[in-house]
């Protein structure tokens, strides 16, 4: 009796998705079933390339499908993401509609390493086959030029009139620090901030992309309420420090971002401890865990603790992200981790189902 499509189906009813506490058939996920006597083929397409569950459910659809069928001598499971828009909340002006995920980096006040988080964040969602555009909003400081490796300025599309981001480690990169004299401060006033931050969104050829990360000032001010006002914001990303007076701030960004019906997709908590290299101990050189009590205070996910390493400035001085320079370290470890758990995230956020990470 030849296999049929249904019983393919019906066996990998057997796998749920830990997020959306559903099987894997109801969600749509599983597409293209193709079977013999000899071969089953299937392909399981997910929210997000960057799904940290990933390999664990093509491993289990295997397991699952050699046990149901085991004449079959040859099982195919391709695992494949198509990215979910998120949904579009009424905005003034949409700014960017080619792009399904926009996540916006913030931090309370500054020197906690927000920069940093948002560009590695970037390029780790690049790592995995995701189309990522990376914008650096921060006016006053941008820092992306030095941080990627960016030393020549954006071409000029003629016939659109707009100007071409840059596209540097998987990355489409634009930043006002490419247009402007790096030696010369930026003294605006917040019409200017505004204006110069819609320009960066819309005189510029973003393509269609699947995430779009914003490098954000720090502090609550006009660029964070303008970005609310012009992008379909999918949820926000906060880094801060442990120590208190870092978190004071953080408190307050996040419930900014709540208070505008942003998501919060979760804290990070950067420097969270430092790994002596000569003996392997660790030190919480400014406290630990105060990330993970502020998620918990405000009921948001907790996205991890990335160390306090020193290859992460020097990869940032060479212009290379650390998830790049040296793939192989804890650190780069925790960014791919944290890359992984904001893609669940903006992933749930997008289907309206924003939950606790691990839940």
């Amino acid at each position: 009796m030849p296999i049929s499509e249904q019983s393919i189906l019906d066996a990998l009813r057997v796998i749920e998705d830990p997020d959306f506490h559903k099987d894997i058939v109801s969600l749509g996920f599983v597409k293209d079933v193709k079977a013999s006597d000899e071969a089953i083929s299937v392909r399981i397409v997910l929210t997000t390339p960057a799904c940290p569950v990933k390999e664990r459910f093509k491993a289990q659809a295997e397991e699952v499908l050699s046990a149901a069928f085991p004449s079959v001598k040859k099982i195919e499971v391709i695992m494949d993401a198509q990215v979910t828009a998120a949904s579009r909340a009424p905005l003034i002006e949409n700014l960017l509609p080619q792009v399904k995920i926009t996540i916006a980096v913030a931090s309370g006040k500054g020197g906690v390493g927000k920069s940093t988080v948002a560009a590695n964040l970037a390029t780790a969602l690049a790592l995995t086959g995701a189309r990522v555009g990376l914008l650096d909003a921060d006016i006053y400081g941008p820092s992306m030029g030095i941080m990627l490796g960016v030393k020549h300025k954006p071409a000029i599309d003629e016939a659109l009139k707009m100007i071409v981001p840059i596209e540097v480690h998987g990355v489409l990169v634009m930043s006002l620090g490419f247009l402007l004299d790096p030696d010369e401060p930026v003294i605006w006033r917040g019409p200017m901030v505004m204006k110069a931050l819609e320009q960066l969104l819309k005189d510029v050829a973003w393509p269609e992309l699947d995430y779009m990360v914003v490098d954000l000032p720090p502090g609550t001010g006009d660029a964070q309420l303008t970005l609310t006002q012009k992008v379909p914001l999918s949820g926000a990303v906060i880094v801060t420090t442990p120590n208190e007076v870092a978190l004071i701030d953080a408190r307050k960004g996040l419930a900014m971002f709540q208070k505008v019906n942003v998501p919060v997709l979760g804290i990070v908590e950067n420097m969270s401890y430092f790994v002596c290299p000569h003996c392997q101990g660790e030190s919480d050189i400014f406290s630990r865990g105060g990330g993970e009590r502020a998620a918990e205070q405000f009921s948001v996910p907790f996205l991890g603790g990335i160390p306090l390493d020193p290859s992460v400035r020097i990869a940032g001085d060479d212009g290379m992200p650390v998830v790049l320079a040296a793939p192989d370290s804890t650190v780069a470890q925790a960014f791919r981790e944290l890359a992984g758990k904001v893609a669940q995230q903006a992933s749930l956020a997008a289907a309206g189902k924003m939950d606790q990470v691990g839940d």
